[in-house]
């Protein structure tokens, strides 16, 4: 199993696919380096010599901005437009849809579950006599 950025990739997966669990690192970056290491994209994770997981580590340190660097570039840039105050600083602060998407209905994964009650609490409770 080959640890690369501290992530250890699955064994069994092709290496341009098993590239993609570093955070960061789509399937085009994968192709671009194996492309640029000469590395066949059919050749499994498990295949792989020591020389060419130290290759890959090496271009991937290099040239890209992963993991734990990538998440707090990511997470400073959001506080920094909740700072400023921006709109789009604040839909972050209250959980809602950044990029202007509706929330009348759906927003669901941002708003998280239903709350219970909402307009059915203010209806009547119809009772009989």
């Amino acid at each position: 199993m080959a640890r690369i950025e501290g992530v250890n990739l699955p064994s069994n997966k092709r290496i341009e696919y098993g590239l993609t669990y570093v955070h960061g690192i789509g399937l085009k970056s994968s192709q671009d380096i194996l492309t640029k290491l000469k590395i066949n994209f059919d050749k499994r994770v498990r295949e792989l010599s020591d020389q060419e997981v130290t290759a890959i580590q090496k271009e991937i340190t290099q040239n890209y901005k992963v993991e734990g660097e990538l998440r707090k570039e990511v997470t400073n840039n959001i506080r920094r437009l909740q700072e400023i105050g921006s709109y789009r600083g604040l839909r972050h602060k209250k959980g809602l849809p950044v990029r202007g998407q509706r929330t009348k209905t759906n927003a669901r994964t941002r708003k998280g579950p239903r709350k219970a009650g909402g307009a059915i609490s203010l209806k009547r409770k119809v009772t009989k006599k």
